[in-house]
């Protein structure tokens, strides 16, 4: 078993908002905080005061209690975020017990593994395209991008086909993901207002084109059921396209990475393809495209003897979570393809855990099967790697592969 082979970074704090090249290898601090400051206090000078959990039992207490640690004021650390949802439906993942959980209950069916398998033949399709341009561009045997030619396209077509989107509007919502993402790397996510504004917009014309046309995608279904009110499918839509854009584009690069450094595990995998699939929920811990997101403390309460005031954040640093020797053993950091972890936190937990993780898992398993019987000796090229900006999701943004 082995890690990647790019280089620890030491910083001189601990713990940071992170984007581009601090989220290169940010392991050393996670485990220096997980051993030596489980529940790090920050005074920031723009945030304020707030609290970072990093062992796993502490950030999955947390993530699953939603009366104590709310998702209502917003998963960041801007005080204001809400604001840009002034006059229309928050997203599901902003919303809390009960009223989260009767909405979840109306788009959860669609999204069980048994419904997402249905879509497999489609995914297939669509990554064995992008791996024919791939085998094109790299014929030569020149390294390739290969975040623009696969992991990029095709979390924009999984999102795409369960909207109802159609295919020449999918491209829009890079676009739209970038600068929200870029806005919130800046500490200041106003600055997306108009993305906002946009995909709001879009929403918006979509439900109306899905109600005088309606498809079998998701979006069809919930206007057909009538009961739930249009302004919250829009808030829907945005969580769809926000949330499940970049962080399967993170779970496909980080993986590729992975494998690249650990010439055992790889050889595991081709040895034996009946690993694949399972894997998926290995590399999801590794990891972990969304790394950290914030709860808001609704009471007085204390982790470890450390008191949190009622109002305070609390940053959920699910990146270190999922390498904890406590719950993962000595070897936490090691990629291990036979590894079968009982619980993760990739996908939060509980009431908010990720209504599009089935699909992620499908989706990550298919691509690894079709990439690894196509390009079995594939190399990256992590050092020349670039990081997207961005506090919250960890993930390549440009990735140099190369057949062997």
């Amino acid at each position: 078993m082995s890690t990647s082979t790019v280089p620890e970074v030491e910083h001189n704090d601990r713990f940071f908002l992170r984007g581009r090249d601090s989220w290169r290898a940010p392991w050393a601090d996670y485990r220096w905080l997980r051993d030596n400051d489980p529940v790090h206090v920050v005074d920031d000078s723009e945030y304020g005061r707030y609290v970072v959990l990093s062992r796993f039992q502490d950030v999955f207490d947390a993530v699953r209690d939603t009366g104590r640690f709310s998702s209502a004021q917003g998963l960041t650390l801007d005080a204001d975020v809400m604001a840009l949802f002034e006059g229309r439906a928050a997203p599901i993942v902003m919303m809390d017990p009960p009223e989260h959980t009767e909405i979840r209950r109306l788009v959860s069916k669609p999204m069980t593994a048994s419904a997402v398998a249905r879509f497999e033949g489609e995914i297939r399709s669509f990554v064995d395209g992008c791996l024919d341009r791939v085998a094109d561009a790299t014929a030569q045997h020149q390294a390739v991008d290969i975040i623009d030619l696969l992991a990029k396209p095709l979390p924009s077509f999984l999102v795409g086909h369960y909207l109802g989107v159609p295919t020449g509007d999918q491209a829009r919502f890079d676009g739209w993901t970038d600068a929200i993402v870029t806005a919130n790397a800046e500490g200041d996510p106003s600055r997306a207002t108009a993305a906002f504004a946009e995909l709001f917009g879009y929403a918006g014309e979509l439900i109306e084109r899905r109600r005088r046309e309606p498809g079998d995608d998701l979006v069809s279904q919930l206007v057909s059921a009538g009961s739930v009110d249009g302004d919250w499918i829009v808030g829907f839509v945005f969580t769809m396209v926000a949330g499940g854009n970049d962080t399967t584009t993170g779970l496909l690069g980080g993986a590729l990475e992975l494998i690249d450094g650990a010439p055992g595990e790889r050889a595991a995998l081709l040895g034996d393809r009946e690993l694949i699939r399972p894997s998926v929920e290995e590399f999801l811990r590794l990891t972990t495209p969304v790394q950290n997101l914030a709860r808001t403390a609704t009471e007085d309460v204390e982790i470890a003897g450390v008191p949190i005031a009622a109002g305070q954040r609390v940053m959920l640093l699910y990146g270190a979570a999922n390498r904890d020797e406590r719950e993962f053993g000595v070897d936490a950091e090691h990629l291990d393809v036979r590894r079968r972890p009982a619980r993760i936190l990739s996908f939060a937990y509980g009431a908010h855990h990720c209504l599009g993780a089935a699909l992620a898992r499908l989706a990550g398993g298919i691509t690894l099967e079709a990439l690894l019987d196509r390009f079995p000796d594939f190399t990256v090229d992590a050092a020349a790697g670039r990081f997207a900006p961005g506090p919250f999701v960890r993930r390549y943004e440009y990735l140099p592969f190369a057949r062997a």
